[in-house]
C-alpha cells in the first residue's frame, strides 16, 4: 500500500473521488506496493481501485484506454524507498569518495526498478525468487546486470556478498523465460581480466539470443583507496591484452550469432593507444552510457552536421575554449580541427584538466570538478566561452562532485561556463555558438 501525495485535477481519478493522502491498497485486486505494480496492473483497460481513507475502503472502477494513466501521483517515482545496496564491491567508486561531498553521492542504489525505469545495472544479489518471477510475470526487459564475472567463488570475493555466486543461476531463468539480458563487467586488473574473462564471456555467450550485448569497463581508482583492496590501474599493454581477449571471444561466436556481443569501453581503446573500431562494429550501439561507442557515434554526428552548415554558418567568428579530461584531450583537439577546416574564423583553445581531487588516475571528463577547473585555469586564455561536458555536472545540471555550483565557476574563471551534451552535433552547435531552434 501507498500514500497518494496528489491528483491531478480533472484526471479520472479525480472524477471518482480519489484524494490526497489517501492510500493505494490495490488495483484490479492486486496489492500496490511500488511503481512496478503500478504501471503494469494499471494498464488494463478496466481497472477496480480500492483506497483506503481514515480506515474505511473506498472501491471504483474505471474504464479507460489501455496503459492511460489515471492521475495519481506519489511521493518519489519509486513509491518507496531505493534498495540499498547490500554489496561492498572491491572496485566500489562510492568507497572511493572523499569526506565533505554532499550527502546523495554516497549512497548505493542495487534496484531492480530503476533499471526497469532508467536503465541502471543491478548486482541481482539483493533479490530473491519472487522478485525474479515478478520481473518475468511483468516482462520487465531489458534487464541490465553488473556480472563482473561468472566464477561463483570470485564473484563473492568481489562483491564481498555470500549471495553473489548463486544468485548468477537468475541469469539463466531470465533468458529462459524471454527476457532480455545487457550486462556489464567492470574489470578489476589481475583479478577478473585474462582467463577469467574469457570463462565469463563464454558463460554469457549461452544466454544468447536473450542476451543482448556486454560491456566491459575499466575500473575506475581514486587516491582515496587507504584501506581498501590493492587494485592496479589498467595501463597501455594490459589495456591492449583486455581488447585482444574480447576480440578474440566475438570471433569465435559472430560466425553463429552473425553480430557482436561483447565490446570494450573507449577508455581501454584510449589507454592502449589503438584506433577506436569502426561504426559497424557497435551494432545498435546498445551500450553508449557504459561508454561504449560514444566516441566513434560522437565523430560520426559530427562530421555528419558538419556537412550540413550553410554558407553564413562557416563565417562564424568565434574565440572560445575548452575543457576537458586526459583521455579524451587528444579526440577533442582532433575534432576541433575538424570544425575548423570548415570554419577558418574559430580560434578554440582545449585544455586538459588534471584531475587533482580524486587522483591522477582518473581520466575522464565526467568527473572533472569545479574547483580543478578554477585552480587550472585562472590566468588562461579562455575566449569569451568556456565549453564543458554535461557529464561534469549531476542530473539538475547546477553542481559539480565538489558541491562547486556552475555559477562558482563562472565567478573564478570570469568567463561563461556552457555545459555541452556529449553528441557531435550539439559539440559543433556550441562551438560555433549555434542556438538550437
Amino acid at each position: 500500500m501507498v500514500r497518494i501525495e496528489k491528483v491531478i485535477d480533472g484526471s479520472l481519478a479525480k472524477k471518482h473521488g480519489a484524494c490526497e493522502n489517501d492510500t493505494l491498497v490495490s488495483i484490479n485486486g492486486h496489492e500496490i506496493n511500488d511503481v512496478l505494480d503500478y504501471r503494469f496492473y494499471l494498464a488494463d483497460s478496466h481497472i477496480d481501485v480500492c483506497i483506503l481513507r481514515d480506515g474505511d475502503k473506498l472501491a471504483f472502477s474505471i474504464d479507460k484506454e489501455t496503459y492511460d494513466d489515471i492521475g495519481l501521483e506519489f511521493e518519489t517515482p519509486l513509491m518507496d524507498k531505493k534498495h540499498r545496496c547490500e554489496n561492498k564491491c572491491i572496485f566500489c567508486f562510492i568507497d572511493q569518495l572523499p569526506q565533505g561531498l554532499r550527502e546523495s553521492l554516497y549512497f548505493k542504489d542495487d534496484d531492480s526498478r530503476l533499471s526497469f525505469l532508467h536503465g541502471n545495472y543491478i548486482t541481482l544479489t539483493n533479490l530473491c525468487e519472487k522478485d525474479i518471477d515478478r520481473i518475468i510475470e511483468m516482462h520487465i526487459s531489458p534487464v541490465n546486470v553488473s556480472v563482473h564475472t561468472t566464477n561463483p567463488e570470485l564473484r563473492c570475493k568481489m562483491m564481498h556478498n555470500k549471495r553473489a555466486g548463486e544468485t548468477l543461476s537468475y541469469l539463466k531463468k531470465l533468458s529462459d523465460n524471454g527476457i532480455e539480458l545487457c550486462a556489464q563487467i567492470v574489470l578489476c586488473r589481475d583479478v577478473n581480466d585474462g582467463i577469467e574473462l574469457e570463462r565469463s564471456l563464454n558463460d554469457l555467450a549461452g544466454l544468447v539470443p536473450s542476451l543482448v550485448s556486454v560491456a566491459i569497463v575499466p575500473s575506475g581508482l581514486t587516491s582515496y583507496r587507504e584501506n581498501l583492496y590493492p587494485l592496479k590501474p589498467f595501463d597501455k599493454e594490459s589495456s591492449l591484452k583486455v581488447i585482444k581477449t574480447v576480440e578474440k571471444i566475438n570471433q569465435k561466436y559472430r560466425k553463429n550469432i552473425k553480430r557482436n556481443l561483447f565490446f570494450c569501453s573507449d577508455e581501454f581503446y584510449l589507454m592502449a593507444n589503438k584506433k577506436l573500431p569502426k561504426d559497424s562494429y557497435y551494432e545498435e550501439y546498445s551500450q553508449l552510457e557504459n561508454g561504449v561507442g560514444m566516441l566513434r557515434s560522437f565523430e560520426n554526428e559530427l562530421e555528419l552536421f558538419l556537412k550540413t552548415l550553410s554558407k553564413e554558418e562557416k563565417q562564424i567568428q568565434r574565440s572560445i575554449s575548452i575543457a576537458t579530461g586526459e583521455s579524451a584531450y587528444e579526440f577533442i583537439c582532433n575534432s576541433v580541427k575538424k570544425i575548423q577546416r570548415k570554419c577558418k574564423n574559430v580560434n578554440c583553445d582545449v585544455y586538459k584538466i588534471e584531475n587533482d581531487f580524486f587522483g591522477h588516475t582518473i581520466t575522464v571528463a565526467g568527473l572533472i570538478t569545479g574547483k580543478d577547473l578554477i585552480n587550472q585555469l585562472s590566468g588562461k586564455k579562455l575566449g569569451e566561452e568556456l565549453l564543458i561536458s554535461r557529464t561534469m555536472l549531476r542530473s539538475e545540471g547546477d553542481l559539480f562532485l565538489c558541491n562547486s555550483s556552475l555559477e562558482d565557476v563562472e565567478k573564478g574563471l570570469g568567463v561563461k561556463v556552457t555545459p555541452v551534451m556529449q553528441d557531435g552535433a550539439s559539440f559543433v552547435m556550441a562551438v560555433l555558438g549555434i542556438k538550437e531552434v
